[in-house]
């Protein structure tokens, strides 16, 4: 370095010194990332590992129950309290654990059932508990009973303050008529409100069930939940299957993973499996091999593991959830068993169409429907196209809040904007004529796009969907919702009182009355005490007539709906009154009709914008102002015959939202 200049030796020291704190920094960030990677295997290793083995609880130490109640009874919070309380999760600050979906959080409803399994010690026994959350609204029935077919009891949870409801009541035969064990748990009894007493004689009146089997807990301040697993042991039975037989699994339930695939939710009845078996599906024949096995510990939690009577998921590359059909039977490849009975798939109630708000988001729509369909196995999907809202699709829903929350998961989980049209229900028509019946492939039709309604003429016979509906509310307020029932075309078959406070009406409606705002009445006239709850009760025939909208002559199909004979002349004024207030003005009059087999029944006119032809005219001859006033009468005319009406998209919406 001694030939070198000063600036030169000056620089070589420099890069000197930082190539020496370089490599310092360097060894420690290697320190830090190999600890940071330590410390994260570990951390998955303990995620991806149970604290106990599944082949140490026989039968005789399993337990499956579920949670039933009706909405905001305290179901999750219960579950919460249960999984502190046997160390599956962590005390502290948990709410809704269950609960994943956004939606769910926000609502404060359970949308999906979820299972969790539990381990719990009692008499110096460690006994396996297979929890189920079932959902609590009425639209979600259909996920309680796939729920109920893996469970062997269930805790029917009724609030303390609220007493029984109407979804309470429909949950307690749905498990009575599977036979199950039924414990009865009086919640939230530390309300200032609280009336435990009084929901006991409830609950003793309408489901025959001695007082002293009442469970009286608190599950927000962890009252009485030992008394809750201790009755869960000793009163539900253990399952009663065979490790020894060939294996026999039963699908409830299972949802798509966007990175796995397949997810199924399986109860072993007899038999085991472990990871790489090879099972055969009974209904289709397909084999698929276990890639994963494990239990919901609450999350996904591989064990490699199941055996008769337990709970689990399991993953065997499957890339469809139709694939994993709910009710199917799985079993060992090649040692057949006979398959265990399933159950009804989902009967959608409600129909709506749904478009995007702008045609060149449809490949995003289409995308985002198509994967959330794959975890909500009970919406039906067709493809559907509008004149003015262009391609979508008409979906199948299980009700109203069913079709809401669908709408929501769709904006949060796949940032999609869609306009969905007003719901409408399933009808059935029979129709005569040899030629006509070639055409539709049968006698009977089922309409679920009132656009696609046969002409009256060749139609004999009109059959509309009806419900049982079970109303409880305060007797104050009985005259008034027995007259609602009655504008709703209800039929009242059964009143009975519960206590000396409380009504239960039992009606039977049209599916089509109940569907917009029945629901909304019955909580303004009962000042939010009623409750409410349906079931499908087939088809009945009915006087139905098809209602038309137009403008200008020209009909507006998206506007097209079905409704009762009695219905029809109100409903087509109230939508020509709201069609006259949301389309805009245009420089030619626009008249809006509602039509029933052409007859026109309702009749509204927008009228145009007009011109003073004649301001300019200072004086002169009254027959130069009558003969600007007609050119300008012609020139509208004219505009009329040729001019096109188009619905502005806001306008359409709130059309379509009554």
């Amino acid at each position: 370095m001694t030939g070198l200049h000063f600036w030169q030796r000056l620089l070589l020291l420099r890069w000197h010194r930082q190539l020496k704190l370089f490599t310092k920094a360097s060894s420690i960030n290697c320190l830090v990332q190999k600890s940071y990677l330590s410390t994260s295997v570990s951390l998955l290793q303990q995620h991806q590992q149970l604290p106990f083995d599944l082949n140490d609880f026989p039968v005789e130490r399993i337990r499956n129950f579920s949670i039933i109640a009706h909405v905001d009874h305290g179901k999750s919070t219960l579950a919460d309290r249960l999984l502190e309380i046997t160390g599956t999760i962590p005390k502290g600050d948990n709410n809704q654990v269950l609960d994943r979906l956004p939606v769910e959080r926000e609502r404060g409803i359970t949308v999906k059932a979820q299972t969790a399994s539990l381990i719990y010690k009692y008499k110096d026994q460690e006994y396996l508990l297979n929890l189920i959350d079932t959902p609590g609204h009425v639209d979600f029935h259909y996920e309680v009973s796939r729920s109920l077919a893996a469970c062997h009891g269930v805790i029917l949870l009724v609030d303390a303050n609220q007493g029984v409801q109407a979804q309470t009541v429909a949950n307690f035969y749905l498990a009575f008529e599977a036979e199950l064990t039924i414990i009865p748990v009086i919640n939230k009894i530390d309300l200032k409100n609280a009336q435990p007493d009084v929901v006991a004689d409830q609950i003793h009146n309408l489901f025959d069930i001695d007082k002293k089997d009442i469970l009286k807990i608190s599950a927000k301040q962890g009252i009485g939940i030992e008394e809750v697993l201790a009755a869960v042991i000793e009163r539900i039975p253990c399952p009663k299957h065979d490790r020894k037989k060939p294996l026999k699994a039963f699908v409830f339930d299972s949802w798509y993973d966007r990175y796995k695939g397949v997810v199924a939710h399986l109860a072993i009845y007899d038999g085991f499996m472990k990871t790489g078996d090879r099972i055969t599906c009974a209904s289709n024949g397909k084999t698929y091999e276990l890639i994963e096995v494990g239990v919901m510990y609450p999350t996904q939690v591989p064990s490699g593991f199941l055996y008769a009577g337990q709970v689990g998921y399991a993953m065997m590359n499957m890339r469809n959830t139709n694939e994993a059909k709910i009710g199917d039977t799985f079993y060992h490849e090649n040692i057949p068993v006979e398959a265990l009975p399933g159950f009804k798939d989902a009967t959608p109630m409600v129909f709506a169409g749904m478009f995007p708000s702008e045609q060149s988001e449809f490949p995003q729509m289409r995308s985002a429907i198509e994967k959330l369909t794959l975890n909500d196995r009970s919406v039906q999907i067709k493809i559907d196209n509008s004149p003015a809202l262009g391609q979508g699709y008409r979906l199948g829903f299980l009700g109203l809040l069913h079709m809401d929350v669908f709408n929501q998961r769709l904006q949060q989980e796949f940032d999609a904007s869609v306009i969905v049209t007003a719901p409408n229900v399933a009808f059935k028509v029979k129709i005569i004529g040899e030629k006509n019946i070639k055409h539709y492939g049968s006698n009977e039709i089922t309409v679920l796009n009132p656009c696609l309604m046969p002409i009256p003429e060749i139609i004999t016979e009109y059959r509309e969907p009806m419900v049982d509906a079970t109303v409880i509310t305060p007797a104050s307020y009985m005259a008034s919702i027995t007259q609602l029932c009655l504008d709703h075309r209800g039929r009242i078959k059964d009143q009975s009182y519960i206590d000396d406070t409380r009504v239960l009406i039992q009606v039977k409606f049209p599916l089509a009355e109940i569907l917009v705002d029945f629901f909304d009445e019955l909580k303004s006239l009962s000042s939010g005490y009623a409750s409410f709850d349906y079931q499908d009760a087939g088809y009945e025939i009915s006087d139905l007539v098809k209602l038309d909208f137009t403008l200008n002559g020209r009909e507006v199909e998206e506007l097209t709906m079905i409704c009762h004979v009695s219905r029809a002349r109100e409903t087509a004024r109230r939508v020509c009154e709201k069609l006259k207030n949301t389309i805009p003005r245009q420089q030619f009059v626009i008249t809006v009709q509602g039509k029933v087999n052409q007859k026109v029944i309702a009749r509204e006119d927008i009228k145009a914008y007009r011109k003073d032809v004649t301001a300019k005219c200072y004086g002169g001859d009254i027959t130069r102002k009558m003969k600007l006033l007609k050119n300008q009468a012609e020139g509208k005319k004219k505009l009329r015959l040729i001019g096109n009406v188009e619905i502005p998209k806001d306008a359409f919406i709130k059309i379509l939202k009554r």
